[in-house]
């Protein structure tokens, strides 16, 4: 078999872990690198085959062309989203492939455990109690049951979380532009526009991929349509919701809560140690004052097996490439569809 060499960036000790406990039988030779992708860094990728980068690994048009001129044929994302990715500077010249799915209850159960944290504001008793403070004052949580939720994107976690979310009793609004009756039906939601999801919902959870129709999608004029006091979660990406109206919202009283797992600028932060530094970034400084934000390091798919499906998946689709001349889960440069015709027919309607 053949032996694919691969540069595998920002590489972690668990992705090590989990890549080299089901790589030998694909065939897949990985040189691990600390860093991140940029112009910087991509001269490491020389004399391989493949790259193997992560949400945090940008391909710009200048890497993009670095890596064509350094004969790198294959960029595998290990992940779901590619926003970070320039697919009009690639088109033509390196395919790129994903993880369309690795653990859809992964995310939406750290979705509910964010929901349910800040409701009952489990992170402040954890500490209190540990100080040996066991007082109840400003705990005080709300029941679930009853209340109405809104989910933007019913993709597999939508989905996932609208399970959930019905399990605590709660009305769900449902947002996609791709409404599907059926889905609705049977998994008990109403699909509405979202106007009135922000008007209804006491708890908005995001679970969509990030489009140019959706940046920012949650900013100011969104924020007034909402309830006072509704909680937003995001483990979607980071560029849905504009950090600074969100801090308006939440100064203001009019977001009671916020839990979030991505961040416009994670970028340098996120996956990263900085506990022994200062935070220069003021607007991601800012949020973490407040006792009603909760961040986590974009950690909502990390699980045993979530990692194991990431790891087996990625290396499938190197292998696949490489070996049977087929395009596994990957992106059509025009439309950014993964279900596009051009998989099947090698054309874009």
């Amino acid at each position: 078999m053949k032996t694919i060499k691969t540069a595998f960036f920002d590489a972690k000790p668990y992705d090590r872990e989990a890549f080299d406990a089901v790589k030998r039988p694909f065939g897949v030779e990985l040189k691990y690198f600390s860093g991140h992708l940029s112009a910087d860094t991509v001269h490491v990728a020389a004399g391989t085959e493949a790259i193997c980068i992560f949400v945090n690994d940008v391909v710009t048009r200048e890497v993009a062309d670095a890596l064509h001129a350094q004969g790198v044929r294959l960029i595998a994302l290990r992940c779901a989203g590619y926003n970070n990715v320039d697919l009009k500077a690639v088109y033509q010249r390196i395919h790129v492939v994903r993880v369309p799915a690795y653990s859809p209850y992964a995310v939406a159960e750290h979705a509910a455990a964010l929901m349910l944290a800040l409701n009952r504001k489990t992170h402040k008793a954890y500490f209190r109690t540990r100080d040996g403070n066991f007082s109840i004052n400003g705990l005080l949580g709300f029941d679930l049951n009853g209340k109405t939720a809104g989910v933007v994107g019913t993709g597999k976690i939508g989905r996932v979380m609208t399970g959930i979310l019905r399990g605590f009793g709660m009305r769900v609004l449902a947002f996609d532009p791709f409404p599907d009756a059926a889905f609705a039906q049977a998994g008990g939601c109403v699909y509405t526009d979202l106007p009135t999801l922000y008007r209804e919902a006491d708890v908005i959870t995001l679970h969509c991929p990030l489009t140019p129709d959706n940046r920012r999608m949650i900013n100011a004029e969104s924020i007034a349509q909402m309830k006072k006091g509704v909680t937003i979660i995001n483990t979607g990406r980071g560029k849905l919701i504009d950090t600074r109206a969100l801090i308006h919202g939440l100064k203001s009283g009019k977001v009671g809560a916020a839990g979030l797992d991505v961040y416009e600028e994670e970028t340098d932060y996120f996956f990263e140690d900085f506990s022994s530094t200062v935070i220069d970034d003021d607007v991601l400084a800012r949020l973490l004052t407040f006792p009603n934000v909760l961040i986590t390091s974009h950690q909502a798919f990390f699980t045993r097996e979530a990692m194991a499906n990431i790891a087996q998946t990625t290396l499938g689709n190197i292998q696949t490439y490489f070996t049977q001349d087929q395009l596994p889960n990957e992106i059509c440069y025009r439309c950014s569809d993964d279900a596009c015709q051009r998989k099947i027919t090698g054309k874009c309607f």
